[in-house]
C-alpha cells in the first residue's frame, strides 16, 4: 500500500495503559516501526507526546474506546493532527488484524490513508455539549421522580392528577406539602388551590379524599425534595449554558426563529452540530450523521430495509421534541407535512420526517446565513394542484353533483 503520511502513530487506548506504535518511512524507502507502552496519568501522556514529537510524528489515530480517549485527545490536540476512528470501521478493513498489536494495525492503516476520522468539535463546543447533555439527563431524572410521585399518590388514592393539569404546579405543591405535614382534611387541602384551579373546588375535594399513611408522607417528602433539588441543578446548568454560549449567539438567534424552537432546544442542537457546517459537505450528510434519515440497505436492486441509522441520539431527541412543537403551529409547512405523512405512514415516521426537514433547514440557515421563510400550510396542495383537481371533481360527481371549474 502506498504511504500517505511519512511518519504517523497508532494508539491502543486502555484504562491503565496506552500502547503507541510509530511508523516512519525513511529516505531510502525502508520502513521503521517502534512500539512503546505508557501509563494514562497526565505525566505519562505528556511524556508520550514528547516522544512522538521527537520522532517527527504528524498524525495520530486511536479508536473511540469508551471515555478513555478523551483525556488523551485533550492533551494531544494542540500538538498533532488527531483522528478518532470508529472501531467498527477498523474491523471492516481486511488485513492481519489478529497477527499484530492494535496500535501497529492502526498505524499501518493510518499511513495508508485508510482511516476516516470522526467529527470532534472544538473545545468550546465540547464543553457546551457536556453541559447541555448533563441538563438533558437531569430533566429526565426529574421526570422519573415526578412519575414516581404520581404513582405514590395513586397508591394513597389521591386523585390530584385527574383534576389538576400539573401536580407540581404552585397549587399542587402547596397541597403536597400540606399532605406531608399531616393534613388530611379534603376541605382544607382543596382550599389551597390558586387562580383557575379554584373553579374546580368540588372536584378537588373529592380527589383529595384518600388514605395517606405515615409511610406515604415520608416517601412524598423524599420525592418532592428530590424534584426540587433537580430543579435547582437544572437552573444552575441553564445559567452556566447562557454564560458560555456567547460565541454561539448568532446561530442560537437563527434557530429560535424556527417553529418549535425555544432557547433550550436551540442550545441543545447547536451544542451537537456547532455553528460551522464545514465538517458536513451536504445537508444529507448531516442528516445521516444525526440518524434522522432512512437507512440505505439495497442489494441487487431490492430495497431491504429503511430503518434509520444509529446517529447522534442527543441531537435526534432534541429534533424530535422540536418537531412535535412545530407540528402544532397552525397553517405551517411542518404541520401540513406531518398530517400528510401521518395519515398513510403513521405518526412516528411522520414526526421523524419533520425532524429531518427541520435539520435540513438548520443546515442551510447556518451554512448560507439565510433566514427561515415558511412555505405555508397549502404548499403541498399547490404543487399537486393538477393531480388534486381531478380527484376532488370525481368525488363531488360521485355524490350526485355537477361541477364547473372557473379560475379565480
Amino acid at each position: 500500500m502506498e504511504a500517505i503520511y511519512t511518519c504517523c502513530c497508532g494508539l491502543d487506548v486502555h484504562r491503565r495503559s496506552v500502547a503507541a506504535c510509530v511508523r516512519r518511512l525513511e529516505a531510502g524507502g525502508r520502513l521503521h516501526q517502534e512500539t512503546r507502552t505508557f501509563g494514562t496519568m497526565t505525566g505519562d501522556i505528556l511524556e508520550m507526546a514528547d516522544w512522538l514529537a521527537t520522532a517527527g510524528v504528524t498524525h495520530v489515530a486511536m479508536e473511540a474506546t469508551g471515555v478513555y480517549w478523551k483525556p488523551i485527545y485533550n492533551l494531544l490536540e494542540d500538538r498533532f493532527t488527531l483522528l478518532l476512528v470508529n472501531a467498527r470501521h477498523v474491523k471492516h478493513v481486511p488485513g492481519r488484524k489478529t497477527d499484530v498489536q492494535d496500535c501497529q494495525w492502526l498505524a499501518q492503516l493510518l499511513q495508508a490513508g485508510l482511516l476516516r476520522g470522526s467529527f470532534i468539535p472544538p473545545r468550546p463546543q465540547r464543553e457546551l455539549r457536556e453541559l447541555t447533555r448533563h441538563r438533558s439527563q437531569l430533566v429526565g431524572e426529574k421526570t422519573r421522580a415526578a412519575n414516581r410521585l404520581q404513582q405514590l399518590l395513586e397508591d394513597a388514592n389521591i386523585k390530584l392528577g385527574t383534576v389538576a393539569t400539573d401536580i407540581l404546579g404552585a397549587s399542587g405543591r402547596d397541597m403536597l406539602r400540606a399532605l406531608i405535614a399531616g393534613e388530611q382534611d379534603p376541605e382544607k387541602l382543596a382550599d389551597l388551590a390558586r387562580r383557575q384551579l379554584r373553579s374546580k373546588l368540588p372536584e378537588l375535594r373529592r380527589a383529595l379524599e384518600g388514605k395517606v399513611t405515615e409511610h406515604h408522607r415520608f416517601l412524598l417528602g423524599q420525592l418532592l425534595a428530590q424534584v426540587e433539588h433537580l430543579e435547582a441543578q437544572i437552573e444552575a446548568l441553564s445559567r452556566r449554558i447562557e454564560a458560555v454560549s456567547g460565541p454561539f449567539a448568532p446561530a442560537l438567534a437563527k434557530l429560535t426563529t424556527l417553529p418549535g424552537f425555544e432557547s433550550r432546544a436551540a442550545q441543545n442542537v447547536v451544542a451537537e452540530i456547532g455553528p460551522d457546517m464545514q465538517p458536513f459537505p451536504t445537508a444529507a450528510h448531516l442528516a445521516s450523521w444525526a440518524g434522522v434519515c432512512p437507512g440505505n440497505n439495497e442489494s441487487a436492486g431490492k430495497r431491504k430495509s429503511g430503518r434509520t441509522t444509529h446517529g447522534n441520539r442527543w441531537l435526534r431527541a432534541a429534533l424530535v421534541q422540536s418537531a412535535w412543537a412545530a407540528t402544532r403551529k397552525k397553517d405551517s409547512y411542518f404541520q401540513a407535512q406531518y398530517r400528510r405523512l401521518a395519515a398513510r405512514r403513521g405518526k412516528k415516521r411522520a414526526i421523524l420526517a419533520v425532524a429531518h426537514s427541520l435539520l435540513v433547514v438548520i443546515y442551510h440557515m447556518l451554512k448560507n446565513g439565510s433566514t427561515y421563510q415558511d412555505l405555508g400550510g397549502d404548499y403541498f396542495d399547490k404543487i399537486n394542484a393538477k393531480r388534486l383537481l381531478p380527484y376532488f371533481v370525481s368525488r363531488i360527481k360521485d355524490l350526485g353533483y355537477q361541477v364547473t371549474l372557473q379560475a379565480a
